[in-house]
Protein backbone atom coordinates (compact mmCIF):
# COMPACT_ATOMS: atom_id res chain seq x y z
CA UNK A 1 0.00 0.00 0.00
CA UNK A 2 1.24 3.49 -0.77
CA UNK A 3 1.96 6.18 1.77
CA UNK A 4 -0.38 9.16 1.49
CA UNK A 5 1.09 12.62 2.10
CA UNK A 6 -1.31 14.79 4.10
CA UNK A 7 0.96 17.85 4.25
CA UNK A 8 -1.10 19.87 1.71
CA UNK A 9 -4.14 19.44 3.95
CA UNK A 10 -2.28 20.81 6.97
CA UNK A 11 -2.10 24.19 5.23
CA UNK A 12 -5.87 24.61 5.04
CA UNK A 13 -7.16 22.80 8.14
CA UNK A 14 -6.94 23.41 11.85
CA UNK A 15 -7.33 20.80 14.57
CA UNK A 16 -7.39 17.68 12.39
CA UNK A 17 -3.93 16.41 13.40
CA UNK A 18 -5.37 13.43 15.27
CA UNK A 19 -7.46 12.41 12.25
CA UNK A 20 -4.50 12.58 9.88
CA UNK A 21 -2.37 10.57 12.30
CA UNK A 22 -5.04 7.87 12.46
CA UNK A 23 -5.38 7.79 8.66
CA UNK A 24 -1.62 7.60 8.28
CA UNK A 25 -1.43 4.67 10.71
CA UNK A 26 -3.98 2.73 8.63
CA UNK A 27 -1.38 2.40 5.89
CA UNK A 28 1.14 0.87 8.29
CA UNK A 29 1.22 -2.89 8.75
CA UNK A 30 -0.74 -3.90 11.82
CA UNK A 31 1.75 -4.06 14.68
CA UNK A 32 -0.81 -4.86 17.34
CA UNK A 33 -1.56 -8.24 18.75
CA UNK A 34 -4.68 -10.19 17.86
CA UNK A 35 -5.32 -11.43 21.41
CA UNK A 36 -7.95 -11.29 22.79
CA UNK A 37 -10.52 -11.36 20.00
CA UNK A 38 -13.25 -8.74 20.15
CA UNK A 39 -16.40 -7.44 18.43
CA UNK A 40 -17.62 -3.87 18.08
CA UNK A 41 -21.34 -3.56 17.44
CA UNK A 42 -23.85 -0.77 17.12
CA UNK A 43 -26.80 -1.49 19.40
CA UNK A 44 -28.82 1.67 18.74
CA UNK A 45 -28.65 5.11 17.15
CA UNK A 46 -26.12 6.37 19.70
CA UNK A 47 -25.19 3.21 21.61
CA UNK A 48 -22.35 0.78 20.99
CA UNK A 49 -20.95 -2.35 22.61
CA UNK A 50 -17.45 -3.78 22.65
CA UNK A 51 -17.35 -7.48 23.47
CA UNK A 52 -14.02 -9.13 24.26
CA UNK A 53 -13.38 -12.86 24.74
CA UNK A 54 -11.43 -12.99 28.00
CA UNK A 55 -11.99 -16.60 29.05
CA UNK A 56 -10.17 -17.51 32.23
CA UNK A 57 -9.91 -13.92 33.52
CA UNK A 58 -11.65 -12.81 36.70
CA UNK A 59 -13.04 -9.31 37.32
CA UNK A 60 -10.12 -8.59 39.63
CA UNK A 61 -7.62 -9.40 36.84
CA UNK A 62 -9.15 -6.95 34.34
CA UNK A 63 -8.95 -3.17 34.28
CA UNK A 64 -10.75 -0.66 32.06
CA UNK A 65 -9.56 2.93 31.75
CA UNK A 66 -10.78 5.83 29.61
CA UNK A 67 -8.44 8.75 29.00
CA UNK A 68 -8.34 11.40 26.26
CA UNK A 69 -10.51 9.60 23.67
CA UNK A 70 -8.76 6.26 24.30
CA UNK A 71 -10.30 3.23 25.98
CA UNK A 72 -7.72 0.81 27.38
CA UNK A 73 -8.56 -2.70 28.53
CA UNK A 74 -5.82 -4.60 30.39
CA UNK A 75 -5.76 -8.15 31.62
CA UNK A 76 -3.12 -9.68 33.82
CA UNK A 77 -3.35 -13.18 35.24
CA UNK A 78 -2.18 -13.82 38.76
CA UNK A 79 0.25 -16.71 38.98
CA UNK A 80 -1.20 -19.81 40.57
CA UNK A 81 1.34 -21.93 42.37
CA UNK A 82 0.09 -25.39 43.17
CA UNK A 83 2.58 -27.83 44.60
CA UNK A 84 0.56 -30.97 43.92
CA UNK A 85 -0.35 -30.27 40.24
CA UNK A 86 2.25 -30.45 37.52
CA UNK A 87 1.31 -29.47 33.97
CA UNK A 88 2.22 -31.97 31.30
CA UNK A 89 0.86 -29.68 28.59
CA UNK A 90 -0.29 -26.07 28.97
CA UNK A 91 -2.57 -25.02 26.11
CA UNK A 92 -4.64 -22.40 27.89
CA UNK A 93 -2.92 -19.06 27.54
CA UNK A 94 -2.22 -17.10 30.69
CA UNK A 95 -0.71 -14.17 28.89
CA UNK A 96 -1.33 -10.60 29.82
CA UNK A 97 -2.85 -8.25 27.26
CA UNK A 98 -3.54 -4.61 26.64
CA UNK A 99 -6.05 -3.54 24.00
CA UNK A 100 -6.68 0.12 23.04
CA UNK A 101 -9.70 1.58 21.26
CA UNK A 102 -9.94 5.12 19.89
CA UNK A 103 -13.20 6.78 20.94
CA UNK A 104 -14.93 9.58 19.06
CA UNK A 105 -15.84 12.83 20.76
CA UNK A 106 -18.69 12.69 23.26
CA UNK A 107 -18.51 8.87 23.62
CA UNK A 108 -18.83 7.79 27.25
CA UNK A 109 -18.52 4.39 28.90
CA UNK A 110 -21.86 3.51 30.49
CA UNK A 111 -21.16 0.07 31.96
CA UNK A 112 -18.98 -3.01 31.85
CA UNK A 113 -19.88 -6.58 32.74
CA UNK A 114 -18.22 -9.98 32.62
CA UNK A 115 -20.38 -13.00 31.84
CA UNK A 116 -19.45 -16.46 30.52
CA UNK A 117 -15.92 -15.36 29.64
CA UNK A 118 -17.10 -12.32 27.63
CA UNK A 119 -16.37 -8.77 28.74
CA UNK A 120 -19.11 -6.39 27.57
CA UNK A 121 -18.41 -2.64 27.53
CA UNK A 122 -21.44 -0.48 26.73
CA UNK A 123 -20.80 2.95 25.22
CA UNK A 124 -23.07 5.94 24.63
CA UNK A 125 -22.48 8.85 22.28
CA UNK A 126 -24.22 11.83 23.84
CA UNK A 127 -23.78 15.08 21.94
CA UNK A 128 -24.39 18.17 24.12
CA UNK A 129 -27.02 20.67 23.01
CA UNK A 130 -24.38 23.33 22.35
CA UNK A 131 -22.64 21.06 19.81
CA UNK A 132 -25.80 19.93 17.99
CA UNK A 133 -26.68 21.65 14.73
CA UNK A 134 -29.48 24.17 15.04
CA UNK A 135 -31.75 25.73 12.49
CA UNK A 136 -31.71 29.50 12.16
CA UNK A 137 -34.81 31.15 10.77
CA UNK A 138 -34.39 33.78 8.08
CA UNK A 139 -36.74 36.72 8.38
CA UNK A 140 -37.65 39.08 5.56
CA UNK A 141 -36.72 42.71 6.17
CA UNK A 142 -39.85 44.91 6.34
CA UNK A 143 -38.13 48.31 6.33
CA UNK A 144 -37.74 50.54 3.28
CA UNK A 145 -34.46 50.27 1.39
CA UNK A 146 -31.77 52.61 2.65
CA UNK A 147 -30.52 55.37 0.40
CA UNK A 148 -26.91 56.30 0.12
CA UNK A 149 -26.30 59.80 1.32
CA UNK A 150 -23.37 61.82 0.08
CA UNK A 151 -21.98 65.15 1.13
CA UNK A 152 -22.38 67.63 -1.73
CA UNK A 153 -19.59 70.09 -2.13
CA UNK A 154 -20.62 73.37 -3.69
CA UNK A 155 -18.42 73.96 -6.73
CA UNK A 156 -19.17 77.65 -6.88
CA UNK A 157 -16.54 79.22 -4.69
CA UNK A 158 -16.32 83.00 -4.71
Amino acid sequence: MRHVDFSPLYRSTVGFDRLFTMLDSLGQPDQSQSYPPYNIERTGDNTYRITMAVAGFDESELSIEAREHTLTVKGEKSEEQTAENQFLYRGIAKRAFERRFQLAEYVEIRSASLKNGLLHIDLLREIPEAAKPRRIEISAAQSAPKQIEANHVDASVN
